[in-house]
């Protein structure tokens, strides 16, 4: 009785899991779709337009890869806030203070330093499957 309702849990949690990442690649989908749009009608492409555009597909490969894989390497979400900080900077650059800019871009490399981290770790020193 017990393994049924964690088996109709678990069911459950895979459909809002499920329900959750479809949310998630539709609306990175049409962002994407709105930002192409928007770089269409002005007739000019940024470089935070760029970087916007980056984000969204690695948006979308991080849902592929939990998809064909099963789970979700931590380096991904890591290189989408190095890109958002990045585009962060790009675009307020001019009107941001030293201080700022500094604490920014200390940011930017302590991500940089751990997804190579946990790269190294990864090739290194593998987890074992627990069989």
């Amino acid at each position: 009785m017990l393994q049924q309702h964690n088996r109709i849990a678990l069911t459950l949690l895979q459909w809002v899991e499920n329900l959750g990442l479809l949310i998630i690649l539709v609306a990175t989908l049409a962002a994407g779709y709105s930002e192409v749009q928007n770089m269409i009608e002005v007739r000019r492409v940024t470089l935070a337009d760029l970087l916007l555009l980056f984000l969204y597909l690695e948006i979308i490969t991080m849902l592929g890869l939990y998809y064909k894989e099963g789970k979700l390497p931590v380096r991904y979400p890591i290189y989408i806030a190095i890109v958002a900080l990045t585009r962060y900077i790009v675009l307020g650059m001019k009107e941001m203070d030293k201080l700022t800019l500094i604490a920014i871009t200390s940011a930017i490399l302590m991500l940089t330093v751990s997804a190579l981290l946990l790269r190294y770790g990864q090739t290194r020193l593998p987890y074992k499957d627990n069989e």
